[in-house]
């Protein structure tokens, strides 16, 4: 029996850290501005300028810079991205890729 003892505490132990990370909230995750870059680039850009080495966008589309400046909350620009707007198409962007995008827009305010 003390030979089975340590294989049941890695056992136990295996079953605990399980159990510990599937209570982890799903919104554990940091966002990540470096990724939210990179969605801008990819799926903003045409209407949106969405870096200081864009020179040109949509005269219809506010650039990330005056969206950052305008001091809404990351709470609120996620709600606002998470359900598409006539002027906006639906990308169908994860929430995980929201919160990367939001984190980006607010490394722009100045």
């Amino acid at each position: 029996m003390s030979q089975s003892f340590p294989f049941a505490r890695r056992q136990l132990g295996a079953a605990l850290a399980c159990v510990a990370l599937i209570a982890l909230p799903l919104g554990a995750r940091a966002d990540d501005a470096a990724k939210g870059k990179i969605i801008a680039k990819r799926w903003c850009a045409s209407c949106h300028v969405v870096s200081s080495d864009q020179t040109k966008g949509n005269s219809d589309a506010p650039s990330f810079s005056s969206i950052a400046d305008d001091k809404l909350t990351p709470k609120t620009l996620k709600a606002f991205l998470s359900y598409p707007h006539p002027k906006m198409p639906d990308m169908n962007l994860s929430r995980n890729e929201i919160g990367d995008l939001v984190a980006y827009i607010r490394t722009l305010a100045r």
